[in-house]
């Protein structure tokens, strides 16, 4: 008999079991990615499903470059690239497959990938699987990176640097000198940005609006639809060509069931909200970033918020007590991590007063 009861076994003792689990709804949400509170928005939810009854089919049906590509995917697509001043885009199922589909056909045979120690696993995933050489660079550092490339680069070899613009488990940003580096050196970069967009920026609009970079040739925007634009699937957006080429080299955009409809409508109508809402929104995230630097002195530059336990039995005993309490916060542990955390996502449809009662637990 095929049995894994052992590695079960292992990680139970050292506290880094996972299961799936239905929490009551009652608990005051501060686990999710759910940043701007738009997964309980009706209203939008209602706008969505409209949307898609106007449509003549209302899924899929096929990949997105047989005949699953609709009306409903261009016209988010092309809000996207309109707002973010991007050439061309293209939906995908979800970020991961959008992570997979950028690195795994992008970094050629002769080609060097230099990627983020702390990059999202989707994008070391896709790293195992390039023709290119792989190499890593310390977190956020861009003088590391330089030296790197300084040391690897060869001839004919095309660069492509990978960075998160909010790291989705400290909420750091990444600096601009990524960009910097970028430019001097004609590569590639990718910025993913699932964490960024509709979180940081004067226009919400993630890590290049953040540092006021305009798009060049040589720019990737990927981002993912199920934080705060409160649906699922994922998007990238980039230079014409660089979307032609994924179009006919990106294995998950070619071989996967094209987009929701429904997903790809209901992020349009949240797109849309926070487009219309961006200046009452950048103002309530200052305010929510102010009230954990009184309460905690972190500075939070986004609305993650990490408080480092190491000790994963400790982390778990944590979450139960602030579940007693009606607060669900994350309990992330490895290998997500290499220290366990506490992660508390500062949501925007939780009222301030909730908020500064469930720091105030954490700081007890």
């Amino acid at each position: 008999m095929i049995s894994y009861k052992k590695e079960l076994d292992s990680l139970a003792k050292v506290g880094r079991l996972r299961k799936r689990k239905i929490f009551d709804e009652d608990l005051l949400d501060l686990a999710s990615n759910d940043y701007l509170g738009l997964a309980t928005n009706k209203k939008l939810f209602k706008k969505a499903y409209k949307r898609v009854l106007r449509n003549s089919y209302y899924s899929p049906k096929a990949s997105i470059l047989v005949n699953g590509y609709s009306t409903i995917h261009k016209k988010f697509e092309q809000k996207l690239c309109k707002i973010n001043r991007f050439e061309a885009g293209i939906v995908v199922g979800s970020g991961f497959l959008a992570n997979i589909s950028l690195i795994e056909s992008l970094v050629r045979k002769k080609d060097i990938l230099f990627i983020d120690e702390q990059y999202h696993a989707s994008g070391v995933l896709a790293s195992k699987l390039v023709q290119g050489e792989v190499v890593i660079f310390n977190h956020n550092d861009y003088d590391h990176l330089e030296k790197l490339i300084i040391e690897h680069r060869k001839e004919n070899s095309r660069i492509v640097i990978t960075i998160e613009g909010v790291y989705s488990m400290y909420g750091d940003i990444a600096p601009k000198e990524f960009n910097d580096i970028a430019n001097k050196y004609d590569a590639l970069l990718i910025v993913d940005e699932a964490h960024s967009s509709g979180v940081i920026g004067k226009n919400l609009l993630g890590w290049y609006d953040y540092w006021n970079i305009v798009p060049q040739y040589n720019h990737i925007k990927m981002g993912t639809l199920g934080k705060a634009y409160g649906s699922y699937g994922a998007y990238i957006l980039g230079s014409k060509q660089i979307i032609s080429f994924l179009e006919n080299r990106a294995k998950p955009i070619i071989y996967s069931t094209a987009p929701s409809l429904f997903d790809i409508a209901l992020a349009y109508e949240n797109l849309r909200y926070i487009i219309k809402n961006k200046n009452k929104i950048v103002k309530k995230i200052a305010k929510y970033q102010k009230i954990v630097k009184d309460e905690l002195n972190i500075d939070c530059y986004s609305l993650i918020v990490p408080i480092e336990i190491n000790d994963n039995k400790k982390v778990i005993e944590i979450q139960q007590k602030l579940i007693g309490k009606g607060f669900l916060i994350g309990a992330i542990r490895q290998p997500t991590v290499k220290k366990a955390i506490l992660r508390v996502i500062i949501k925007l449809d939780i009222k301030k007063q909730k908020i500064k009662k469930l720091l105030k637990q954490i700081k007890i």
